[in-house]
């Protein structure tokens, strides 16, 4: 069941060993579901509880978890040594951890973890600080593995792009189904379909859509309304293929759109535009942004645009498929060949309950981005 060859996985861990040396570091405490899969093919949601990876700075592996998770462990990755901790009243994961690392040879030693991972909750997080005090010494190095996991190898890209083909899909779905009297369920329904029997997983987070004035909530949110005869339909969704999400974000119009709903689409693809031709090697993410700023604020959209214009996309787990860095204004991460970005281009008119939002999947390479999409920005009326 692993989705890359061993090779691959070898190679990556080679370089996460030579970064991790580069921070003078002995090992990492590898908490991150998305670094886990990465570095060895690990695939679960387990994470959700107590879950560590120990990878020492020689590259050796060792997991500690829960017995459900070893045979999906031996089953989707080539750690060849898990240690269980077992569930009872009262059992604090971090002493089997502690003990785990003392075998290994780390007292004294000083650990690299990602601190900012989604399993490690915040009692956990003191209950391994209590533990392992006095026996080793922890630097955080959250972002160690996110920025080797940022540039995609030709393996990787293959299933971004089949993730890009599953999002076409749902958006043609989406785009035939809308219309006057249509029930947002039944749309949310036949995109994950789309998906679905194309072989595709679940997203990490869930499908956004929202109309009327519940299309300016850019969020999931329950609840279902059907369409209005002039109403306005927001979503925002990926298409996933072995983890691997391809993004994409629109506003369709039912019927006659209004002049705003005009307007802020010209401004929101112009600012689409001016995001990917700033997106080149050598710039900065931060640049991108301002990119995207620009447009908004000389058209007198300020007020109504985001402080982020998107983030990386690559091979996440719940909660989120948003991945490091976000595209905001400032932020240094040069952009470098092939690695995989979703633009959004939100305006969000609270006074007048308008919304627009077109959004895109890119691959940044030596001749630009190229966008990951067969359908174009077209203004869709229904």
């Amino acid at each position: 069941m692993l989705h890359f060859l061993p090779s691959e996985f070898k190679d990556r861990i080679q370089r996460t060993c030579a970064a991790i040396q580069r921070e003078q570091l002995d090992g990492m405490l590898i908490f991150r579901q998305e670094s886990m899969y990465w570095l060895t093919g690990f695939d679960t949601f387990g994470y959700v509880y107590f879950q560590c990876l120990v990878l020492g700075a020689d590259g050796k592996l060792t997991l500690l978890c829960r017995r459900a998770e070893i045979d999906q462990a031996r089953e989707t990755s080539i750690i060849d040594d898990t240690r269980i901790w077992i569930d009872g009243h009262g059992v604090n994961p971090a002493l089997d951890l502690r003990a785990l690392l003392e075998d290994r040879g780390f007292r004294g030693k000083r650990l690299g973890i990602e601190l900012e991972a989604y399993g490690l909750t915040g009692r956990n997080c003191l209950r391994l600080s209590a533990a392992l005090e006095g026996v080793c010494s922890l630097v955080d190095t959250s972002e160690l593995i996110s920025r080797l996991r940022l540039t995609k190898s030709a393996n990787e890209l293959k299933y971004v792009r089949r993730a890009a083909q599953l999002a076409d899909d749902a958006l043609t779905v989406a785009h035939n189904l809308a219309g006057p009297g249509v029930d947002e369920a039944e749309i949310l329904a036949a995109m994950h379909y789309e998906i679905y029997r194309g072989g595709g997983d679940d997203p990490a987070n869930e499908f956004i859509i929202g109309s009327g004035k519940e299309a300016l909530m850019v969020r999931y949110h329950s609840g279902r309304r059907r369409l209005d005869p002039r109403d306005q339909l927001n979503i925002e969704f990926a298409g996933v293929y072995r983890h691997y999400h391809s993004c994409l974000m629109r506003t369709i119009c039912i019927g006659d759109p209004s002049p705003l709903h005009v307007k802020y689409h010209r401004v929101a693809t112009d600012a689409l535009r001016a995001s990917t031709a700033a997106m080149t090697v050598g710039s900065t993410i931060g640049e991108v942004f301002d990119a995207h700023a620009r447009v908004f604020d000389a058209s007198g959209l300020k007020k109504w645009r985001l402080h982020a214009c998107g983030y990386a996309l690559g091979t996440t787990f719940a909660p989120n498929w948003m991945d490091w860095p976000m595209i905001y204004g400032g932020n240094p991460v040069m952009v470098e060949p092939n690695m995989v970005f979703f633009l959004h281009m939100v305006v969000m008119d609270a006074e007048n309950h308008i919304v627009m939002s077109p959004g895109v999947t890119v691959v940044t390479g030596d001749g630009g981005c190229e966008i990951l999409s067969r359908h174009n920005l077209d203004l869709v009326t229904k």
